[in-house]
């Protein structure tokens, strides 16, 4: 990125809910880390350039320790002979503040269940409320080449250079709220230019997709593009395909604006260059998210191969043989998952194609138990098990996980300063807000009227996907790749389609919301993912292939859709 051609602001985007509980574990055993530790391998590499060219560099690497990394990238600096302005943001840390909090009538509870902090009885290890951009303007204009970040949103890390570069109010609602659509699209790199995307065989083969820029403009609005000579390809759908990642209702929050995403228009700007325009904001919300993580306990699991005949029969000899006779029964552990993945076909030309996979996942808060007891009766089980038994994986000792905890906060008790290596503190003021009601979730509207000359057929044929985590939850984007296509997605899919073509969101909580100026509908299902990424015994525990799922089940299609489809794709 900074040798590929002009750059004004390099952005790093290091975290995640997972990822703060893998950098509490790191600090655990360093109480001098908790940040990204590559972060300073690659600024050693590209420092002095982006010095030279006069790059700033913004970046939430900091993580749990945004301080440590600061003084340590200056240490790395002094030994390369350079002075950059560094700065470093703080207050985002409620972990030390829980109690002040609860005493103060802040319950914490669960966005979720509702349950409250000390009604769940858990101790965090780990508590940061999600902060804006305007801490990272205000080192920006105080001198600093670079700033590092702890947990601020992703989008953060465009819209706090931004408002800097340009000037913004903090009630600059839509100008603000077109940065947070171009940070949304920049968050996951290669994604907005070609990696992950539903249609990839029609990319230009050859090299990996390159990295994405935002030419940001003094309104708002931007081009999403990236350097010449690399791969990959930015397209109307690869951005469209980026934006719907991992979002819910329209009205998307972030601690600097409500940002309409319904209001976003997408348009060609020439080969490799997406505009976005037309974004409308709101004022910010009265409340930050707060991501906090507890140890939940510890997890075994162990994954057995069952081969050719009597598949399901040998599943249930398995688990009853392993789990009843060898282990107590479920009931022994506080959680018990079996999963029987079905990958077999008949008559298989290969013994890999005959193949299926039992998992068998148990968590509790006693180690021994998950731990070596598992195991053994594991193994013991080989001898006397069905036939063909074989294990693809099992574990000697336990791991331990962590449960993520989303929550609320008013703004008003976040404290967040600026802090300069020569010590100098700047506080950073809480922009405009607003109390911010959620929209219910949209009434099916679709007519489910297939009618007509239809086809059954992939979805995928004709409608692109996206999927992602959101804690517990998982979204589903599904966007049309033509207006007829959209008219037949919009009328046709709606929450008991998609139930349907989703049997895992049976039980669930499913909320439907159009985005017509994208050509897209998005899915939310509440609870999908248990207690987040870390906790969930799903196999695809952060929903990334969800919607590929969904592409591949079948519909009845209008065969005018699908001959539309072979002629344009």
């Amino acid at each position: 990125m900074v040798e590929g051609g002009p750059l004004d602001v390099l952005t790093g985007d290091y975290l995640a809910e997972l990822t703060m509980l893998i950098l509490w574990k790191a600090r655990r055993r360093d109480p001098s880390g908790g940040y990204a530790t590559t972060f300073l391998a690659q600024m050693e590499q590209v420092l002095g350039t982006c010095l030279d060219r006069g790059i700033k560099v913004v970046t939430n690497a900091g993580g749990l320790n945004p301080g440590g990394l600061a003084a340590e990238l200056g240490r790395l600096a002094e030994r390369l002979g350079l002075r950059p302005g560094i700065a470093h943001i703080e207050g985002d840390d409620l972990l030390d503040r829980i109690p002040e909090l609860q005493r103060d009538g802040h319950s914490l509870a669960h966005l979720g269940s509702g349950r409250s902090l000390a009604e769940a009885g858990v101790e965090p290890v780990t508590a940061n409320a999600y902060l804006g951009g305007w801490g990272i303007a205000e080192a920006l204009r105080s001198g600093a080449d670079i700033v590092v970040c702890p947990r601020v949103t992703d989008a953060s890390l465009v819209v706090g250079p931004a408002a800097w570069a340009f000037d913004w109010r903090p009630d600059d609602w839509d100008r603000l709220a077109g940065a947070v659509v171009a940070g949304h699209v920049l968050e996951c790199g290669p994604q907005a230019t070609g990696g992950n995307f539903a249609f990839f065989t029609e990319l230009p083969k050859g090299g990996r997709p390159g990295y994405p820029i935002a030419e940001i403009a003094a309104d708002g609005s931007s081009v999403i593009t990236k350097h010449a000579g690399t791969g990959g390809a930015v397209t109307v759908e690869t951005v469209t395909a980026q934006i719907l990642y991992e979002i819910g209702a329209p009205d998307y929050l972030n601690p600097d604006v409500v940002t309409r995403f319904d209001t976003v228009a997408l348009s060609g700007d020439g080969p490799d260059r997406v505009r976005i325009s037309g974004v409308r904001g709101r004022p910010a919300p009265d409340t930050a998210k707060v991501c906090l993580n507890y140890q939940g306990g510890y997890r075994n699991s162990a994954t057995f191969i069952l081969t050719g005949l009597d598949i399901e029969a040998k599943a249930d000899h398995a688990v009853g043989s392993l789990l009843d006779d060898g282990l107590g029964g479920a009931d022994a552990f506080a959680e018990t998952d079996v999963r029987l993945l079905r990958t077999d076909v008949p008559d298989a030309p290969e013994s890999t194609q005959a193949e299926a996979r039992l998992r068998i996942t148990v968590k509790d808060a006693d180690e021994r138990k998950v731990g070596r007891r598992f195991f053994n009766a594991v193994a013991e089980f080989g001898l006397s098990s069905y036939p063909g038994m074989y294990l693809e994986r099992a574990d000697r000792a336990a791991s331990a996980y962590g449960v993520y905890w989303p929550a609320l906060v008013p703004v008003g008790v976040l404290r967040p300063e600026v802090v300069f290596q020569d010590g100098r503190r700047l506080p950073v003021p809480h922009p405009p807000t607003e109390r911010y009601g959620a929209p219910p979730a949209e009434a099916s509207r679709a007519k489910r009227a297939a009618g007509g000359d239809t086809v059954r057929a992939p979805l995928g044929l004709i409608i692109g996907a996206r999927s992602g985590d959101k804690g517990g939850d998982a979204n589903v984007g599904l966007w049309a790749r033509t207006d007829g296509a959209f008219e037949w997605l919009r009328d046709h899919l709606d929450v008991d389609l998609f139930r349907e073509l989703l049997a895992e969101a049976a039980g669930l909580d499913v909320e439907r919301y159009e985005l017509p100026n994208l050509r897209a509908v998005n899915f939310v299902v509440r609870g999908l993912l248990d207690d987040g990424v870390a906790a969930t015994a799903r196999p695809d525990p952060q929903a990334k292939g969800l919607g590929e799922y969904v592409r591949s089940r079948f519909a009845d299609i209008p065969r005018a859709l699908l001959k539309e489809a072979v002629a344009t794709g």
